[in-house]
């Protein structure tokens, strides 16, 4: 697989989201020992960029990564997450809060750190900005992880130019994570684009700005969440059938007359594959490399095919015409969240 830069070493250009393996999708489908051979098989096909988050599955994503890892840890990026809590709710489903106090968030750390089996966290976000802190008391707390030697570098999730100049000011910035794809480009400070609104928005578009391309700016990474469109640019989801416990059942862009008008994107994505003799998956994530070299996409799976489509994307090249006929694909219909 080729490879990208991320603060001095070089990481697969494709990475492994694994929140899926514990998390949000459907509960059936889950399986601890494929999870840990398929994070295994990706080193193997060189996928070194790992995404986990304390939130996923409370803890058991960050367990499975750790359990995987074992005997493997040398020349691989891993990358997990603080400010988002669990706690239970009167529907029995979790109710997702956010919490980035300074105990909090070295706390988090500690725990990070046990489930891994790591003696330092190689990239550690702040999953959301809790509104109820100043950004810089819990960016600061995060900077005395790194002085402790328990974090190498730090990273945002889902934040505008702004907040993230914010945070840079006060400790250098690695990366930035946000969702990016062919139908949700807002981190591009794209006018119009493609991003739909919903309660759990970031900001409104105009305010979150051209994100990747201050991360360009800012020699940091950034990491697009989602470049699949939670499986939809694939081609594979066709109906609005889901479990009860995947995240999607609810997801406005996956009702069914939503889903309907939505599949009009994935016709002109698998154009673009047909061309190349590709799936539509690789288009898709090609599309988030192409945005930058700085670019380092997290696609998540738990089914070994999809994972070696998804690393094969790393070696496709898309032409000036591709590109251009991509960035023409209609606005997705419904919103983000």
């Amino acid at each position: 697989m080729r490879t990208r830069e991320f603060a001095g070493t070089r990481v697969g250009a494709v990475g492994l989201g694994c929140m899926g393996m514990s998390w949000a999708y459907s509960a059936s489908e889950r399986d601890d020992d494929a999870s840990v051979a398929l994070i295994r098989t990706a080193l193997d096909l060189g996928v070194t960029f790992l995404d986990t988050a304390q939130i996923y599955g409370v803890g058991h994503n960050e367990t499975l990564v750790g359990r995987a890892l074992a005997g493997r840890r040398d020349g691989v990026v891993v990358a997990t997450k603080t400010g988002l809590v669990a706690t239970p709710s009167d529907t029995g489903q979790a109710a997702i809060g956010r919490d980035a106090r300074p105990e909090t968030v070295k706390r988090s750390a500690e725990d990070s750190l046990r489930r891994l089996g790591t003696d330092a966290i190689d990239l550690y976000y702040l999953h959301r900005i809790d509104p109820d802190v100043p950004l810089a008391e819990s960016w600061g707390a995060l900077a005395e992880l790194v002085a402790e030697g328990k974090v190498r570098r730090l990273g945002l999730s889902e934040v505008t130019v702004a907040q993230a100049a914010e945070a840079h000011a006060i400790h250098p910035v690695a990366a930035v994570q946000s969702e990016l794809s062919l139908w949700t480009r807002d981190a591009l400070g794209a006018p119009g684009g493609h991003a739909g609104g919903g309660a759990d928005a970031v900001a409104a578009e105009s305010e979150v700005g051209d994100v990747v391309g201050w991360c360009a700016g800012h020699g940091a990474a950034f990491v697009p969440f989602s470049p699949l469109g939670r499986g939809f640019l694939t081609g594979t989801v066709t109906s609005a059938d889901f479990e009860a416990t995947d995240f999607r059942a609810a997801n406005p862009r996956f009702q069914r007359d939503a889903l309907a008008a939505n599949l009009r994107i994935v016709d002109r994505v698998r154009a673009v594959a047909d061309r190349h003799g590709a799936t539509p998956a690789q288009v898709a994530i090609a599309w988030t490399l192409a945005q930058g070299d700085h670019v380092l996409p997290i696609p998540g799976t738990k089914k070994e095919r999809y994972l070696r489509d998804n690393a094969g994307a790393a070696d496709l090249d898309l032409t000036t015409a591709d590109l251009a006929e991509l960035d023409e694909v209609p606005a997705a219909t419904g919103s983000r969240y």
